[in-house]
């Protein structure tokens, strides 16, 4: 695998050449203090003791997902394999999971833990092709972050590959109580209109970037470009989208786009976009975009 150069344009133009941590236990240090930063995943603790060994760093993502973070200084295929022992001893010990979510961040969000995507994110300043096919290979969400230090004010934090709902599936799922209807059950109970703008929307959003992945959780369905820009629910005759946009960047319409930042609802992201027609999706386009990243434009829109 190659990798670009960081230049540097200051005087004159040079190559930075990148360095290693010279402790390990620095590279986590500094993710852990800057973790939601980083990765968007909430930090909650350190050298997680368990029965066989502890884990490095866990946390808790936007989507309440559990998530187990190792490091490694240099290239090791051992943090691979450490992450999957780790994850599958999660999966059969998700009431100490919940005791430590509801010790550090209370417990609207212990019971709200959503077990259909724990992940691993594998963190080396190398992996090599092998480690790239056997995560490809392994069916679960396990993503690997090459990191790039460049002096001691730059990091740069690379994303491999991007897992998906399309190759993972996990036994003994998190199935929380309650009226609401799954996602599949809102697809499945949709009108013919409905389903067909719903269609329009994934098919624009994945036609935007590569690096957009879709991941169908238990109530929504989120669109990741490193974390959430795009989540998605349907209800009865209209699809709603809650996009990673700030509101007060947007000049709002009523009975299309909403100011949600601070209300509970499904999903993340703080403007709400109801779409009940073709006319709806294609004044959508532009607010997708802006979410996804692929257009940038500080206007009020």
């Amino acid at each position: 695998m190659s990798a670009l150069n960081l230049f540097s344009l200051n005087q004159e133009i040079k190559p930075l050449e990148p360095s290693k941590f010279s402790l390990e236990k620095d590279l986590q240090k500094l993710i852990e203090n800057n973790m939601t930063d980083f990765f968007n995943v909430r930090f909650l603790k350190t050298e997680y003791q368990i029965t066989e060994g502890r884990m490095d760093s866990i946390g808790i993502d936007e989507d309440n997902c559990p998530v187990i973070l190792e490091y490694k200084r240099g290239e090791n295929v051992n943090v691979i394999i450490q992450g999957l022992f780790y994850l599958d001893w999660l999966m059969d010990h998700k009431g100490d999971f919940y005791q430590l979510v509801l010790e550090k961040l209370g417990k609207d969000v212990a019971d709200t833990i959503n077990w259909n995507f724990p992940c691993v994110i594998c963190v080396a300043s190398e992996f090599n092709s092998y480690d790239l096919h056997a995560v490809n290979q392994i069916g679960r969400t396990v993503k690997l972050v090459r990191y790039r230090k460049y002096n001691d004010d730059l990091i740069l934090f690379e994303l491999l590959n991007s897992p998906n709902d399309k190759n993972y599936k996990i036994k003994n799922s998190y199935e929380p109580k309650g009226t609401q209807k799954t996602f599949e059950e809102q697809l499945n109970t949709a009108s013919e209109d409905v389903k067909a703008i719903y269609k329009k929307v994934c098919d624009y959003i994945e036609s935007l970037s590569e690096d957009i992945s879709a991941f169908k959780l238990k109530y929504w369905l989120a669109y990741k470009k490193g974390q959430n820009v795009a989540c998605i629910t349907i209800q009865n005759t209209q699809v709603i989208i809650f996009l990673k946009l700030n509101p007060e960047t947007v000049k709002l319409e009523e009975n299309f786009s909403e100011n949600v930042k601070g209300k509970g609802h499904l999903g993340t992201g703080d403007l709400k976009l109801i779409l009940k027609n073709d006319s709806d999706f294609e004044k959508a386009k532009l607010l997708i975009e802006q979410a996804c990243k692929i257009k940038q434009d500080d206007d009020e829109i």
